[in-house]
Order: C-alpha cells, then structure tokens, then sequence
C-alpha cells in the first residue's frame, strides 16, 4: 500500500505548488518517493524536527525551499506548511507556524 499524502488547507497546497519551478519539481520527486516508500527520507532530503514535526528539503538553481510535514495513522502524510529560505537557519516565526498546525493535526 502506498502512502498518501494531503495537505493542511487549499491555502498550504497553494503556497507549496507557488515555489520556484525548480525547488518545486525537487518537492514532486521527494514526494513521489514518500508516497511509494514511506516518510523516512532522512539527511539530505528529510530531517526530524522534533516532536512528530518532519522537514522536507527540496532545493533548485533558486533557492532552498522547506517543507514541514507529518505522518498519520493509516500511512498518511500531512504537509503543513512551506517556504522559501533566505537565511541559513530556520526562521522561528516560519517553525512556529508548522509547529501549531501539527498540535492542530494532533488534536484532531
């Protein structure tokens, strides 16, 4: 069975498909990949954030982009939120958002 994944309202599936073209086809590939062998891509392509929170890390020629996502009962995959990096590290304010859709996703 393969995994599926879902988004966590129209406005997060619209900011994901709205990245760079080449970050965004980068994201189709790691996301074909989660839905045919499961969420645990790990390092350079995935890393754990903590507490169920996942980071999905497609890049291109312009940029990096950052996926935040979880996993679900039932071989699903909730992404959460996304953007494009400017700065080396991960902006608290861009952690803070994915951090409270999760507890929303965890509490139902």
């Amino acid at each position: 069975m393969n995994w599926s994944i879902s988004y966590y309202n129209e406005k997060v599936r619209k900011r994901v498909y709205a990245m760079p073209t080449e970050i965004l086809a980068d994201y189709v590939r790691l996301t074909d990949a989660m839905s045919l062998y499961g969420a645990d891509l790990r390092m350079p392509h995935s890393r754990p954030m903590g507490g169920g929170l996942f980071e999905l890390r497609p890049k291109g020629r312009e940029g990096i982009g950052r996926v935040f996502y979880c996993t679900q009962v039932g071989k699903s995959i909730m992404i959460l939120h996304s953007f494009v990096k400017k700065t080396p590290d991960t902006p608290d304010p861009e952690l803070r958002i994915a951090r409270q859709r999760l507890k929303d996703v965890q509490n139902g």
